[in-house]
This record gives structure tokens, sequence and C-alpha cells, in this order.
């Protein structure tokens, strides 16, 4: 697929520099040299005058508030060394439990010293703004934090596992089990038919937002069968050839998006309702229109996601 590599949290090729993980004095060195980003509850620092995710001084007093050791991210074209710091134990007076809650959080939470601009706010919402570099550091920092957060203990004997290797491995101490960051991988499919093309929304989606048709890949399942499968399910749209067109880590929490495509072999929809609220096709001309806030019944794909990715190389006749 042409610009594959083009999609919000992909293709920034940092070296991340694993050869180091296991070398606590030389991590200690790059740490005194490097640039740090900071993320709490999942929402990193970013400046909306410079558009920025914001590099800090290792010396920076907000590191401080540091729940636990960094994580080694890589190095950057200029030798930089950056890491990644968790600080969500910092009680914001002003913060907002429920909007921290919701599946998009639009609250801002701003750190005592930094400007007004300068803030911490949901990832999603700034994804379309941030630089290749800065998208990459961000989603990395994220998911590796939120799969600490959430695997503590050993998965084998139940013991509290420790942190290791940068950030990048959990050990357990009890019974020398390792374990390693979770990745779960999402087939997500522009499914069409002639001039249209198949999406759908989930319960509780805003009026008029719809996507691309998506979900988890099974054990011992091809990336070409999930497809089929999960559109199939959802619609009752069966899908002929698939073909692989790109991928995107996807940092909520865990997942690598895998966007394919697939012709469909019928047109009826009957949808499985404990899994969507609604499928429909749509022609290219209904979508279009959308993407310029010209259909009042579509709203167009969050910018930075691989469906609005994919959807717009449909849209521009360059998926291939």
């Amino acid at each position: 697929m042409l610009n594959a590599e083009d999609v919000t949290f992909g293709g920034s090729s940092l070296e991340r520099a694993a050869h180091y993980r296991e070398d606590t004095q030389k991590l200690k060195e790059l740490q005194k040299s490097g640039k740090a980003i900071v993320i709490w509850r999942g929402k990193p620092l970013f400046d909306y005058e410079t558009r920025a995710l914001m590099r800090i001084d290792p010396e920076h007093a907000i590191l401080t508030e540091a729940i636990a050791n960094p994580i080694f991210l890589g190095i950057e074209e200029d030798g930089t060394a950056i890491f990644a710091h968790d600080i969500s134990s910092w009680d914001d007076p002003m913060r907002d439990e429920a909007a921290l809650a919701n599946f998009f959080d639009p609250s801002q939470n701003h750190y005592p010293g930094f400007s007004e601009t300068q803030v911490f706010t949901e990832l999603r919402g700034v994804m379309a703004k941030l630089t290749i570099r800065d998208a990459e550091l961000a989603a990395t920092g994220r998911g590796i934090f939120e799969w600490h957060r959430i695997h503590g203990f050993c998965a084998k004997c139940g013991g509290k596992s420790e942190p290791s290797m940068g950030g990048w491995q959990r050990d357990c101490p009890s019974c020398g089990a390792h374990h390693f960051p979770r990745t779960d991988p999402v087939v997500i499919v522009l499914a069409t038919k002639g001039n249209s093309i198949l999406m759908g929304r989930s319960h509780g989606w805003p009026d008029g937002m719809y996507s691309l048709l998506a979900g988890f890949m099974e054990p011992g399942e091809t990336m070409e069968a999930a497809a089929r499968r999960e559109v199939f399910e959802e619609s009752g749209i069966r899908l002929g050839a698939i073909r692989y067109l790109s991928s995107q880590p996807w940092p909520f929490p865990a997942s690598l998006m895998i966007g394919c495509a697939g012709e469909a072999e019928n047109n009826e929809i009957t949808i499985d309702p404990k899994e969507i609220e609604d499928a429909r096709w749509f022609t290219r001309e209904e979508v279009f229109a959308a993407t310029h806030g010209q259909n009042p019944m579509l709203k167009p794909a969050r910018k930075g996601s691989i469906a609005h990715f994919l959807i717009h190389r449909w849209l521009s006749d360059t998926l291939d």
C-alpha cells in the first residue's frame, strides 16, 4: 500500500537501542544526559503552543513525582536518549474524575510551574497534531506504563513481579519467570462493494459516528480468517480475498491494528446486536461529504486513527 507507514504512531524509525536495556550503568548515564517525556494517568505532557510532546531535562522537579523507574524508549538521531516517566501518583486537586473515566477525556491537567499551554492531555485528542516521532514516543510510553499497571503479579505463580530491562520486562523473584509487554492483534477491515464501504457503530457512540468493522484475532487464526470472521459475525457480510494494507500500534490500551481490505460477496446486512448497534453501506460520495462536514448523518473518522487513514486512501484511490 502506498504511504503505509504514514499512519499515526508508526513510521518514525526510533532507534530503540534494546542492547542497552540490560546495562543498568549505561542506562543511568543515558538518563543523566537525556530527556524525559512525562505521562500522568495515560495523558502525555503536551505543549499546545509548539504543538509538541514536551521533553523535560532530567533534573526537572516534576520528575520527583515519578512512582517508579522510567522506561527507556530509545535514542534519537542526535544521540539524545529518551525516557518516559509516570507521575500518576501526583494528586491534581483540579482533576475531573468523571472525565478521566470516560472513553475520551476532554479535560486537561496543569502541573504547577508550567505555562497555560503546557498540559497533560488525552492522547486521542492530540494524536493528529503530533510529529511521527512524538507520536511513537507517546504511544510507546503510554502503552508500557499501562502494561506495568495491570501486570504487577506473576501469571505463573501469582507472586509480585518487578520491572527490569529498562522497563521492557517484569521478573518474578519467587519463581524466576520473565514477562514481556502484551500486544493484542486486531483486524480492522475496509470492506467494499462496488462504490460503497461497510461501516458500523458500537453501542453508546455519539450520533452519526461510524467506523470500519474491527475485532480481536483469536489463537490459531490467520489475519485473513479473522477479517472474514469478524465482518460476518458483526454484519452478516461475507468477504472474498483479503489483502493487507497497513498497521498501527494503538495504545488504548495495547493493540496492534492490522488494516486490511476485502470485497463483499453479498449486500444484505444482518447485525449482531450484542456486537454492534448498526452497520450500513455508505457510498463514496456520502463518505466524501462527511469528511468535509457536509453529511449530517455521518461523522468523519477521528484523524490519527487507522480507520481515518484507510478511508482517506480509499477515497483518494491510493490503496494500491
